[in-house]
């Protein structure tokens, strides 16, 4: 690992390492864990120098999405956005600073954001125009941020990339099939108590 990061980003993207070898067969990787892509590859992480520190307990859930993709060669769906920390086993634990990360979200047209199941209370102080035009999903478990936020693996780059019409709809494939890049995703009701 290498740029700007300081002890609780590293230990970020270790716990996406761990969790990431300890699923090997499960995300596609190998049929056996002693097969795994990942005993025989080693992997270099920079995080550029920015602005921005890089110091926070909130990338666990985009790290373990970003790599995953990289070793599936499975896309990452260009309209949502998340945040959380992960464990070793997968769970995803919740972070500070939701309303902020959520407003900057929709101010970038993203309608979409996975959060931590344990940060739905964090949605009430969200202005309700925040509210009405975006969706949530809350998770549990990084398995869950995986199938929201990768692209099915039957989806060609092109197909995927002709979703981002922005006009809602599903395009279709050459041989007519609709592209599933978003499924149902359920919605915290604008009243949350």
């Amino acid at each position: 690992m290498t740029g700007n990061i300081k002890e609780v980003m590293q230990e970020s993207v270790k716990a996406a390492l761990t969790w990431i070898r300890a699923n090997v067969a499960e995300l596609g990787l190998a049929k056996t864990a002693s097969e795994a892509l990942l005993n025989t590859t080693d992997l270099h992480i920079h995080f550029p120098e920015g602005a921005t520190p890089k110091d926070g307990p909130s990338a666990g859930v985009t790290i373990t999405t970003a790599l995953t993709s990289l070793l599936t060669g499975r896309l990452v769906r260009n309209d949502v956005a998340m945040t959380g920390e992960i464990t070793l086993r997968g769970l995803v634990l919740p972070v500070g600073g939701i309303k902020e990360k959520v407003v900057a979200a929709h101010r970038a047209g993203v309608r979409t954001v996975l959060l931590p199941q344990a940060n739905e209370k964090d949605l009430r102080e969200l202005p309700q125009k925040v509210l009405d035009e975006m969706q949530f999903e809350l998770v549990s478990d990084v398995r869950e941020v995986i199938r929201a936020a990768l692209v099915p693996a039957d989806v060609t780059e092109a197909e995927a990339a002709g979703s981002a019409s922005g006009d809602g709809s599903e395009p279709a494939t050459d041989d007519g099939r609709q592209v599933p890049l978003s499924h149902p995703l359920p919605s915290v009701p604008t009243g949350v108590p």
